[in-house]
């Protein structure tokens, strides 16, 4: 192996590190709404898991409130359902064919956890 592979395989390890990285930080939460959030959640999409970008449109309403509309109508339901039992904490409310999903204000608990969540990720966890 010559220095030149070994820098390359570095390079390519230290950018997949930086994506993970940003990855798990677009998760923490911090009291402001933002769609990425909610895109990793996993729908019940015909019987196969589908990620809740693919099944709906994300937009943010206000500052604390995140919009979601099922471009099927009849999965309004499946989609509330997959936030509210998601690990996030959230509590959608459906109404007709948006559902809105209010941000909670952060308590410091649950800013100690993000921070102890941050370092555990930092570490490869």
């Amino acid at each position: 192996m010559n220095p030149q592979d070994v820098k390359q395989g570095a390079d390519q390890k230290m950018v997949r590190s930086l994506e993970s990285l940003k990855s798990n930080l677009s998760k923490i939460r911090t009291g402001r709404a933002h769609p990425g959030l909610l895109e990793n959640i996993e729908v019940d999409y015909y019987g196969s898991p589908t990620p809740l970008s693919q099944v709906a449109n994300l937009t943010l309403i206000d500052a604390r409130t995140i919009g979601v509309a099922p471009w099927e109508k009849k999965m309004v339901a499946v989609v509330e359902k997959a936030i509210r039992e998601s690990d996030l904490g959230l509590n959608p409310a459906n109404s007709g064919d948006l559902i809105r999903v209010p941000m909670p204000p952060p308590h410091r608990g649950a800013s100690q956890r993000a921070l102890q969540g941050g370092e555990v990720r930092g570490r490869g966890g």
